[in-house]
């Protein structure tokens, strides 16, 4: 076995959570520009923590002004401190005969696992935090009842009606034109899809690597573990169970203002040496992971 084994895994698995599956609704938004800070390393408190400003200041505008001088407006800003989501796996054993010269292809396959499972999980709760938790001006939510549709066809045309009223509320609030993305409830892909000949190839590839499709000025994604919401639309908390009424919603969103940072990835190592019993070799993995809107606004949910 390398000496080096430990690191060399390690290396493989931080690649990997920064190069594999990752949700191509986050494609293109930016990792903050800020410093992870580690409190209370190797403590059960442990956490990544960052500091995000906040752009709150807003100079008033003067038009065709001919007072002088003109009028002072002090900058006001604010600072807050977000803690990173922690995700962490369970230990595998791996016995020395499994480990010795193992290669990528090996490293990879003892490996997958806990990146996938960590992925999923994180990107998971981050759909979740994007969405807005209920209806208002700055964080729409639009109701799409199909009860009166009868043909695909029909139930085709109320969908699009709806992304077309959620757009209608983006540009009430004035939410930038650029940017605006809507990742898609599987339950609104499929209705969509009853119309062939406006959105069936179009919608069929948009995870396939191609430029994401537009429909009302949104970039259209999918994804399957969508937010759920109350039939009174507010949005059920992380991971709790939908229950009778309870809607799965496409969630959209502008994405300057959605702000994501990845921390810190540990690996935890116990050597085979220190288990002449079995010879087993034990590790898992730690890794800290956050997005969310920088301001709660520009997002909105279709349910």
């Amino acid at each position: 076995m390398p000496a080096n084994f430990p690191e060399v895994w390690s290396a493989r698995v931080i690649q990997l959570l920064t190069t594999q599956d990752v949700a191509p609704w986050l494609d293109g938004i930016a990792e903050l520009d800020t410093e992870v800070i580690e409190v209370g390393s190797g403590a059960a408190s442990e956490s990544n923590i960052i500091h995000l400003p906040v752009e709150t200041f807003q100079p008033e505008v003067l038009i065709n002004n001919t007072t002088y001088p003109i009028a002072l407006q002090a900058f006001t800003d604010t600072n807050v401190t977000l803690q990173l989501d922690k995700y962490q796996t369970k230990v595998t054993t791996l016995t020395d005969d499994q480990t010795i010269g193992a290669s990528y292809t090996r490293i990879d396959s003892a490996t997958r696992g806990h990146v996938v499972q960590i992925n999923a999980s994180k990107y998971r709760k981050a759909i979740h935090a994007i969405a807005p938790t209920a209806d208002s001006t700055k964080t729409p939510v639009v109701n799409l009842d199909l009860s009166s549709a009868t043909t695909g066809s029909e139930k085709a045309d109320l969908a699009y009606n709806a992304i077309v009223d959620l757009k209608k509320k983006f540009d009430d609030a004035e939410f930038p034109v650029e940017g605006r993305r809507l990742v898609l409830s599987t339950e609104l892909e499929n209705t969509l899809l009853l119309d062939r000949n406006r959105f069936g190839n179009l919608l069929a590839n948009i995870n396939t690597g191609k430029v994401a499709p537009m429909i009302a000025g949104f970039e259209i994604y999918s994804y399957l573990a969508m937010p759920y919401y109350t039939s009174a639309g507010a949005k059920k908390a992380f991971g709790s169970i939908p229950g009778a009424g309870d809607q799965r919603a496409s969630v959209a969103f502008v994405k300057t203002n959605i702000a994501k940072k990845t921390g810190m990835t540990k690996q935890y190592f116990a050597k085979a040496a220190d288990d002449p019993e079995n010879q087993t070799n034990k590790l898992n993995y730690r890794h800290y992971f956050i997005a969310l809107p920088a301001k709660a606004e520009q997002v909105g949910a279709i349910i």
